[in-house]
């Protein structure tokens, strides 16, 4: 199997160091080599020089902030993962967003918690993790505090039918072969979007139909593994979801950051960022825009 290569951006926050503790599971499942990253906007970020124990003043030698930042990037990943797995950490000077997102095109995934150092970012859109979402062409891992990533048993796979929607069924079918975990495999359907129930029904039962067709095509060594499923509800898909991880506790979710529409992802109603801000699951959130690497064999 080949391993992953994984960047980890962290802003030295004690939840943001959660992103290091998925890594090390995803390292553990699937062979992984870890790449630590901060990135940071000199004077703007520099006050407080909170991971250098310091306050800005006359005395801060400028040359010394990024070699001082490697070196607690690589002492925070020593204390979570084994040394073997980690890469040497990268310091960029910019725009946190941009600089993952620039840095990650060399990449297989990226880790990073939802929160930041404020603690309340996974409520404000222009949170980093959510404009990584947004923007980032390599799939996107983001965990809470609360996220249990293994022992991995259930995974929740959602499409709308879209090829968007499929650029994510290699990552499901690559863990749940990894794990032996089972796949709920979700379609979400609005049943107040038409005339009546029975309408509802039968184009429900059109649709297992083709759900059936997509495990042969993407998941027959593992089928028995993956259950179809048409959920019929009158809320909204993000509700669904977190109504299905209510009740089930799944151990990761993955789905399309983009749908049917091509371009949604670029509004605050996003599904995958709503779910990102409500469940509290680990959300593996793939942008298909670019080529999707192929799975990992």
């Amino acid at each position: 199997m080949k391993k992953l290569n994984i960047l980890v951006p962290i802003d030295f926050s004690d939840l943001s160091l959660l992103a290091l503790d998925a890594a090390a599971v995803i390292h553990s499942m699937l062979g992984a080599k870890i790449t630590p990253f901060h990135a940071y906007i000199p004077v703007a970020d520099i006050d407080g020089l909170y991971y250098m124990g310091m306050g800005i003043g006359s005395q801060v030698n400028f040359s010394e902030i990024e070699p001082t930042i490697k070196d607690r990037l690589r002492q925070v990943a020593e204390e979570k993962l084994p040394k073997k797995a980690i890469t040497p950490p990268i310091v960029s000077v910019g725009n946190a967003p941009q600089a993952i997102t620039d840095e990650a095109k060399n990449y297989d995934m990226i880790i990073m918690s939802t929160h930041g150092r404020t603690g309340f970012s996974r409520f404000i859109l222009g949170s980093v993790s959510e404009k990584v979402l947004r923007i980032s062409h390599t799939p996107v891992l983001i965990v809470e505090r609360e996220s249990v990533l293994e022992p991995m048993t259930k995974i929740l796979l959602t499409t709308d039918f879209s090829e968007n929607s499929f650029a994510a069924f290699s990552w499901a079918r690559t863990f749940a072969k990894a794990t032996d975990a089972k796949i709920d495999f979700v379609h979400i359907i609005k049943y107040d979007e038409f005339k009546s129930m029975g309408t509802a029904q039968t184009f429900a039962a059109l649709r297992k139909d083709r759900m059936n067709a997509l495990i042969e095509e993407y998941f027959s060594d593992i089928k028995e593994n993956v259950r179809p499923e048409v959920v019929l509800t009158s809320e909204s898909p993000h509700e669904a979801i977190f109504n299905l991880h209510f009740s089930r506790n799944y151990n990761l979710i993955v789905m399309a950051t983009i749908g049917r529409t091509g371009l949604k992802y670029l509004t605050l109603g996003s599904t995958t960022a709503n779910v990102v801000r409500t469940v509290g699951a680990p959300v593996l959130s793939v942008n298909p825009l670019k080529d999707n690497p192929e799975e990992i064999k």
